[in-house]
């Protein structure tokens, strides 16, 4: 497995989404879907402390990071562990955002869950307007100093917001952020017009999340027929309505497909593959619930698409 740098960090090209472990699978499981994880090379392990929140019988805030935690005893020099905090934990007002005072219950809650002294990545789930970044970044960096995180990350970042971190840590001598975590595919590529130049700018890693556009782009959804009754697209939530099976989403995942197919892979595999090659990305991030489904994930790092191949993917 090809490794990219975050900061100080090592990290698999392809990383492990962890966001249905306590949702959907079990610890058992969860146990299962990270054994495949390092037998297959992946070293980079992201969650959230509100990831695990659902309505199976385990469910809870903070579940995925149990049931790592878990999964882990004994091997933790195996990865790089990334958590997110700043969403809601709970009906508690207080509980959310990046202020001084969260960013430390917090970090010390998602420690105590992964059963560790130190969390590789953390995060700022997503922008928190009633808080100024100085005091986001302020509270990260003492984080740092204290040896309870090495590296500093944001995520669901705009181009505008990112380039405030970048200036107000530059600004007054803090650590800033060496990741920021977006939504980024071939059907989805917004990112390339700011936030991507802006990483490469100033060496800030960027890790894609939804690499597969919600199924989009696994080749499972054909124009014309109904999506499985149990299929991810058949039960999305309108918060992204971009994603969805319109005829201009399902031409463009037939055409890459097609072109995916004409070389002796998968669209699927394309899809990793293009992100791998993207200036800037570090990581890309896919969740999995069965072995199989990471095994697949990182083997499609050893396609490596040439300057070419990306041009003609432009085109499609």
């Amino acid at each position: 497995m090809r490794k990219r740098s975050i900061g100080s960090l090592e990290v698999s090209a392809v990383g492990l989404g962890c966001n249905q472990f306590g949702r959907k699978i079990d610890a058992e499981a969860t146990k299962s879907v990270i054994d495949a994880a390092l037998d297959a090379g992946v070293n980079f392990l992201d969650t959230s402390d509100r990831y695990g929140y659902g309505t199976a019988p385990f469910s809870a805030y903070g579940r995925s990071e149990e049931f790592i935690g878990k999964a882990l005893a004994g091997r933790r020099d195996k990865v790089v562990l990334g958590t997110k905090f700043g969403n809601p934990m709970g009906d508690d007002p207080r509980n959310r955002g990046g202020g001084r005072r969260w960013v430390r219950i917090a970090v010390e809650d998602s420690l105590r869950r992964l059963n560790v002294d130190h969390i590789d990545l953390y995060q700022l789930h997503r922008p928190d307007p009633a808080t100024p970044i100085l005091e986001t970044l302020a509270a990260l960096d003492e984080l740092v100093d204290e040896g309870k995180v090495r590296e500093i990350g944001c995520s669901n970042f705009t181009a505008a917001q990112l380039g405030e971190a970048v200036a107000v840590a530059a600004g007054n001598g803090l650590r800033g952020f060496a990741s920021v975590q977006n939504e980024y595919s071939l059907l989805v590529r917004e990112p390339e017009a700011e936030v991507l130049p802006l990483c490469v700018a100033h060496g800030v890693a960027f890790l894609p999340y939804f690499p597969l556009a919600a199924g989009l782009l696994t080749g499972k959804y054909v124009k014309g027929e109904a999506p499985p009754a149990d299929s991810r697209l058949a039960n999305f939530k309108p918060n992204r309505p971009w994603l969805d099976l319109s005829d201009g989403n399902l031409d463009k995942a037939g055409r890459l497909g097609e072109w995916a197919e004409s070389r002796g892979h998968t669209l699927l595999e394309l899809a990793f593959a293009w992100l791998v090659a993207r200036p800037g990305v570090a990581s890309v991030i896919a969740g999995a619930t069965r072995p199989e489904q990471v095994r697949m994930n990182a083997g499609t790092v050893s396609w490596e698409l040439s300057a070419a191949d990306l041009a003609e993917i432009d085109t499609l």
